[in-house]
Formats: C-alpha cells, structure tokens, sequence
C-alpha cells in the first residue's frame, strides 16, 4: 500500500487535529501524547508505565474516540486466563439437524484498539497469550489461524514494578513493544486545570478526527519517509554500540550481558520515519533519531 501525495495533502493536517481533539480531554502530558502517536504511525505497540490515576486509561480511550476504532479494554488480573483474551471454543447444537459442533468464540483481542491495562498484574503465562497477537497480527487456536483487524494497535499500562502484586514482564514480551511511554505526574498548573475540569460540568468528550483507513493511509506514508545513507549508518552503529564485545564502550562491556538486536535498528528508524511525518517532514533527521533513542 502507498499513499498518494493528494492523500497526504487531505490527511497532514488532521494529525494537529488529532493532538487537538485529545488535548480537550487530557491536561497536559505533550510528550506522552505525542510518543503515543509515533507508536500508532510506525504501526508499533505502546507500553505506558505510571502510578495509578494519572490518567492512562483515558488517554488510550480518548485516542480510540478520535480515531474511530474499534476499542476494547482487558483489565489484567491475577485469575485471568489466556482464553479470556485470546478466545475460545464454545460447544453449539445446530437447531435443524441437532448436529453439535464446536466455533472460536473471538475474545477481546479482536479490535483496532486494545487496552492492556495493568499488563503486570497477571501472571507470565497469560501476558504470553498476547506474544502472537502483537507479532504477527494473528491468532492461532486448535489448527486455524484468525486474522486480527487492520490496524491493529496494543495500548498496555503497567503500574510501577516495585508496587505489590505486579509480575515483571519478559524480554520476549517487552521486546514486542514499539515504544516504552513513562507517564509522569502534571505540573502545578496542569494538575490544577486537571481539578478544575473534571470536577465540573466539562464533558471532555473527544470528537473524531479520522477513521481506520486514514491511519492505514498514514502508516503506509511512514514507509515512504526518506532516510538518508548517512542516517542509516549511524543508527546501525548506535545500535551495534550497545552490544558487548562488538566495539562498544568499556562500561557496555563491563555492566551489559546482551545488547540490542537487528530488531531494534528497525524499530528505532520506523519511529524516526513516524516522528517526522507527525512533525509534517518527509525525512527523517538525527533529531528525531536521538529524540527516540531512549
């Protein structure tokens, strides 16, 4: 899939739009908003870690109410099993023939927009019941493969790893998100601003913006976005720098065990591409580069 440049010309503008739309419910937090929409153009899933109320949850809400998409919220538990996300078999008897015969039941993971919240508070093997889900847009049960709609965006929260009750996430789950968001407390003002609307008449209702084919159309521009030779040298370079034995610095060696894999060139130059369509560019930069690095 490409975009045409008129498509480009009509859907640009309503990224601004966008930031708009979500800025009438959400008080604050530009860079988090902003980390979130690098996510959703790359075509990469979110990971946002904060305390409890500082407004995870409707943030990922107000984005799906923008957007137009299909949402569904997964609140993880200790006692969740992986059928409850993925789905089931249910046993069905045919009315006419009495035959009986058994059909997938589809889970909550079938959605444009899935909230993962609190990912860490249930155990391993359920949080694994999203490792294909996330890689390859596909669920797989009892032989048959079922596609996930298009597009296809993991939104998770997860409350700080020293907190009580929370199950750290593996590398093979972690490795599966785009971007790791840290959600922060507001300042003064906006926490102040934060009172004032939401303990008033102010309905903070987020109108939409574009629908499921214009970010399809928007992520297939992300791909188009140009990244020099240059560029792509250096990001390699970074990313090799990391990895013990391989001409990193002395404190990679010393303090590292492993470092960052092909996978992660890929994902930082699809952020990098993200970030400078979001920003109305058709190159990406080293500023949008070290800006995602982290």
């Amino acid at each position: 899939m490409t975009a045409s440049a008129s498509q480009l010309d009509a859907l640009l503008p309503r990224l601004g739009q966008l930031r708009d739309a979500l800025a009438q419910a959400i008080v604050g937090q530009n860079a988090v908003v902003e980390q979130l929409l690098i996510a959703l153009l790359a075509g990469g899933h979110c990971l946002l870690e904060g305390a409890p109320g500082l407004g995870k949850t409707l943030l990922v809400r107000s984005l799906g109410q923008a957007l137009s998409l299909d949402f569904r919220r997964v609140q993880f538990t200790p006692d969740l099993m992986p059928g409850d996300i993925i789905g089931t078999e249910v046993l069905e008897e045919d009315p006419a023939t009495g035959r009986r015969h058994f059909r997938f039941q589809k889970g909550p993971v079938f959605t444009h927009l899935l909230l993962a919240d609190e990912l860490n508070r249930t155990p391993p093997k359920t949080q694994a019941a999203l490792l294909e889900a996330m890689g390859e847009r596909t669920i797989s049960y009892a032989g048959t493969t079922h596609d996930l709609p298009q597009p296809f965006f993991v939104l998770a929260t997860q409350n700080p790893i020293e907190q009580a009750g929370t199950y750290p996430l593996p590398e093979a789950q972690l490795d599966r998100f785009l971007l790791h968001v840290r959600v922060g407390y507001p300042s003064e003002q906006e926490e102040q601003d934060i009172l004032s609307q939401t303990t008033g008449s102010h309905s903070g209702k987020v109108p939409q913006v574009m629908d499921a084919a214009a970010v399809q159309t928007l992520q297939a521009a992300v791909r188009q976005v140009h990244v020099g030779p240059d560029l792509l040298a250096w990001i390699t370079h970074l990313v090799r720098a990391s990895r013990p034995g391989e001409g990193a610095p002395g404190k990679i060696n010393h303090w590292m065990r492993w470092g960052a894999g092909p996978r992660a060139g890929q994902s930082l130059v699809l952020a990098a591409k993200a970030r400078a369509l979001l920003s109305g560019r058709f190159a990406a930069t080293r500023d949008d580069v070290i800006a995602l690095a982290a």
